[in-house]
């Protein structure tokens, strides 16, 4: 047997955050989420800002539990969101905190920048990048404008995966993927443009040495062994863009994919070997991001579960504010109201730049339906379809578009991340699009994260594997749940051939959806709730035991699944 070996992931999104282990041993890998915090945006002084400080300290807290249980770590990787970075003096003081993407002091700042420096058109040429307001060049060229404090005294720039690298080890780095955000990285060069760096009055050595994925940043300092109680662990460069590390542990059986990162922002793409930078790319504003062994994340940037996330926060301050019951605001609750909505009676863009960060997103919804002459949602349920039905389309759309680019058949779509288990914004999507939606893992962007950087579920370019569901099967047990289950279908009118379907299903699980975890499995793995296991494996007991059939192995699998979800808190809450 394979001894088992341990990695930590830091997983960082623009409104919370993870630390996660990952185990390797037989083939097989496992992911135990240590802690969970939020990623909350600061606002003081008429600006945004991230707490890199805070974050640093939560990474911290994961390590001192891994090295208080006595777990020996391989590595440790960290992937974030794009575009937003620190600055370092030449004494490597971190310069304040970094301002946020959100920030609105890069509102019309592009058409400036286009004016006065480099044109549209030769920007996109260099880059291939999607433009938003907020992409570093940007942001970084109205800090100049502002005569930015920190800017000026810079004497390295670095990533906020970077920047939390050189936090832990001393070393500073710039990570290829999440360089490639910045809209300053040329994709044919594989390093910054010159003329870019440049043009924001900046030198090329400010930003560091370009690292890809696997490389070795350094190990954790003497002061972090010693806060921490670890040794030296080394800190590995990974994907440090959340979606490559993302994409990087999609299990897609072969290249004729494509993929949607579900998250706070949605992110629908297809890999390229090469950048796909043309006439038809810019009018589309589609970018090219960097990926790892080489490849080329071809996608477009989409403002996904934000907007959702958003208009929950408000309702929760708002039954806070009125002491009132917040139990019809959980996910479940929502979706399902959603759900008993009319369709289509509400329909927005997610991507107009009022969605981008207003006071208040709930009123900004009110306020474009009523702009465009349609229904103004008013329940919870009714603002819930109109943000899933308008997700699902617009989804529909830039697919659409990738299918022209790509040179493959594009007849799957792998979503991943967190908004892969709305189940029904799944289900939306695939009307929509006319394609098999195959939706899962979880936690993709944590995954792709452990391993020297390119995941234990990313093994090569033509067959990725990953956590399987056939490593679940007990054959022998599998056809006796079959059988059971068949036996009181027949019982209850309907006639089932146990051996048809122990033929069909079996191979259909080793050979089509090896690759996944099933959604019972996620529920009691990852989210630590409870299971369908009374309407499934736990009716069929109960039906049995009416009609006179003995059902051992289901009655004992609803038993058993519902011992462990009564005792979630010793199981997983340590």
């Amino acid at each position: 047997m394979e001894q088992k070996k341990y990695f930590f992931a830091v997983d960082l999104g623009a409104t919370s955050g993870r630390t996660i282990v990952g185990s390797l041993s037989d083939g097989k890998f496992d992911l135990e989420e240590l802690t969970r915090f939020d990623n909350n945006l600061i606002e003081t002084g008429a600006h945004f800002y991230w707490d890199i400080y805070a974050l640093y300290f939560e990474i911290i807290k994961g390590l001192k539990l891994v090295a208080q249980r006595g777990i020996h770590i391989q590595s440790i990787g960290i992937d974030t969101w794009g575009c937003d970075f620190v600055y370092v003096d030449k004494n490597g003081d971190i310069l304040r905190n970094p301002m946020a993407y959100r920030d609105p002091h890069t509102m019309g700042i592009m058409e400036k920048y286009f004016d006065e420096k480099i044109s549209k058109e030769k920007v996109y040429e260099k880059t291939g990048i999607q433009f938003m307001n907020f992409n570093s060049l940007f942001q970084m060229y109205a800090m100049r404008k502002a005569g930015n404090v920190a800017l000026e005294n810079a004497d390295k720039i670095l990533f906020i995966p970077d920047a939390l690298s050189y936090m832990l080890t001393g070393n500073a780095i710039c990570e290829y993927t999440v360089a490639s955000t910045s809209q300053i990285l040329n994709p044919m060069t594989g390093d910054f443009d010159i003329d870019l760096v440049e043009s924001i009055g900046l030198k090329r050595e400010q930003f560091g040495k370009m690292t890809h994925p696997t490389t070795i940043i350094g190990t954790l300092t003497e002061e972090v062994q010693k806060i921490t109680g670890l040794n030296a662990v080394p800190v590995i460069a990974v994907a440090g863009h959340d979606t490559a590390s993302a994409v990087a542990a999609v299990p897609a059986k072969n290249e004729e994919f494509a993929y949607l990162s579900s998250g706070t922002w949605s992110l629908m793409g297809i890999e390229t070997k090469n950048a796909i930078i043309n006439e038809k790319s810019y009018e589309l504003n589609f970018t090219n991001e960097g990926g790892i062994e080489g490849t080329t994340r071809f996608l477009k940037n989409i403002c996904g579960m934000w907007i959702y996330e958003r208009c929950r926060k408000e309702w929760k301050d708002e039954a806070a504010a009125n002491q009132k019951d917040m139990t019809c605001l959980g996910h479940a609750e929502l979706i399902a109201e959603a759900m008993k909505q009319p369709a289509f009676q509400s329909i927005i863009n997610p991507d107009d730049t009022c969605f981008a960060n207003p006071s208040s997103m709930v009123e900004a919804i009110k306020q474009y339906c009523e702009k465009t002459g349609q229904h103004v949602p008013q329940s919870y349920g009714e603002f819930c379809r109109c943000i899933f039905e308008s997700l699902a389309l617009r989804y529909r759309q830039v697919f659409t578009w990738l299918k022209d680019f790509a040179d493959i058949d594009l007849n799957v779509l792998h979503i991943i991340g967190g908004g892969s288990l709305n189940q029904y914004l799944n289900q939306f999507t695939a009307n929509s699009c006319g394609v098999t939606v195959l939706a899962g893992p979880q936690e993709g962007t944590a995954i792709g994260t452990t391993k020297k950087g390119i995941g234990p579920t990313y093994m090569d370019k033509s067959e990725r594997s990953g956590i399987r569901m056939h490593d679940f099967i007990d054959a022998e047990r599998f056809e006796e749940v079959i059988r059971e289950t068949c036996a009181v279908a027949t019982a209850k009118g309907v006639p089932m051939d146990a051996d048809e379907f122990i033929a069909h299903d079996h191979q259909d699980i080793v050979t089509n959806i090896a690759d996944y975890y099933p959604s019972m499995c996620q529920d009691m793995l990852f989210n630590h709730r409870q299971t369908e296991i009374d309407v499934l494996n736990g009716k069929i007991a109960e039906y049995g035991e009416q009609l006179g059939i003995d059902t051992p192995v289901c009655k004992v699998l609803s038993q058993v699944v519902r011992c462990i979800q009564g005792n979630y808190d010793k199981q997983y809450l340590k």
